[in-house]
């Protein structure tokens, strides 16, 4: 039973920086998800669940109406012809799913209240996603951007692929070293397109990010993405990055300049939640749109709990249902 308590607890990110024994740690914890899982859990999703991803594969499923972005291959001219609308067929795609990690550790993520930066959250749940993965013999990989860099792995079936990639998300968390952005700061709706380029057809993709510079720009590649891929999104973000904080006076710097603030001025505080208001509403938006999923996670949400509910194997090991939505 003490052994068991040290694991649970090595799988609570804290800190600035990722730790190397924190992440192979969570290796434990990856064998109670299932990622191959048809209705993964609601409690947390945001937006559209698919029943089931249907892409180009090997055994027919269905024939339904054309959709803008199918694959003009898989058109099934007989059903075309005698109903005189376009219908393509769908496919199960094959039970080998490749797993793709897109991990976000620019500088808007090196950033913490309570427990952890949202950089090494994120680090913590790639590595139990890239667990469960092997676990289940899938094929892991990642694309790992920073600031100015970025890694792709390409998915392989291998231990030693999904220890690379810790290994990656070490590094890149190491290089952070300020929550401001830089005069070449890399945008995310270039690294979601540059994304498209070591993603195949049937992949689960999983991004994890705080989508600080989300923008309608971003919806095209998302789009993309999504097309014939199962697309998760980890919204990855701090509680004081959603409430105002409660305290008589602030202190804003952005490392050269300080501005002291009334922080219980309602203009501000008024401004403040309607530009979070924004930022989120377009995010659910965009994903609404599109079809895919949005989980909200919060840095004080235990990864393992997170996790165990959208894809616990049991439901008894989840405990009371409960959602982060904000």
């Amino acid at each position: 039973m003490k052994h068991a308590t040290v694991d649970a607890r090595q799988t609570f990110p804290t800190g600035a920086y990722a730790r190397l024994e924190d992440l192979l740690s969570t290796r434990h914890s990856a064998g109670k998800l299932n990622l191959k899982l048809a209705r993964p859990s609601k409690a947390l999703m945001n937006g559209p669940i698919k029943t089931r991803y249907k892409g180009r594969g090997m055994e027919f499923e269905e024939v339904r109406a054309y959709q803008p972005g199918d694959d003009i291959r898989t058109i099934d001219w007989r059903v075309t012809a005698r109903t005189q609308v376009a219908h393509t067929k769908l496919f199960q795609e094959e039970r080998e799913k490749p797993v793709l990690l897109l991990v976000d550790q620019r500088c808007t993520m090196f950033f913490g209240s309570q427990r952890c930066f949202k950089s090494v959250y994120a680090a913590h749940l790639a590595a139990m996603l890239g667990w469960a993965a092997i676990q289940q013999n899938d094929r892991i990989g990642a694309f790992i951007f920073g600031d100015n860099q970025q890694k792709d792995i390409r998915p392989k079936r291998s231990k030693h692929t999904q220890l690379s990639i810790i290994h990656e998300l070490i590094a890149f968390n190491r290089r952070l070293t300020s929550p401001i952005p830089g005069p070449q700061h890399t945008r995310l709706s270039d690294l979601l397109t540059d994304a498209r380029r070591v993603v195949k057809p049937g992949t689960k993709v999983f991004i994890l990010s705080d989508f600080a510079d989300f923008n309608e720009e971003c919806e095209k590649p998302l789009y993309l993405l999504g097309q014939h891929n199962d697309v998760i999104l980890f919204h990855i973000y701090d509680p004081l990055e959603q409430s105002w904080p409660k305290a008589a006076q602030l202190v804003i710097s952005n490392g050269q300049q300080r501005l002291d603030i009334d922080g219980g001025n309602k203009r501000f505080q008024n401004h403040f939640q309607t530009l979070v208001k924004k930022h989120r509403d377009e995010l659910r938006r965009c994903t609404n749109r599109l079809g895919i999923s949005l989980v909200d996670s919060c840095i004080t949400e235990d990864p393992d709990r997170l996790l165990a509910s959208l894809f616990g194997r049991s439901k008894t090991a989840l405990g009371p249902q409960h959602s982060t939505r904000v």
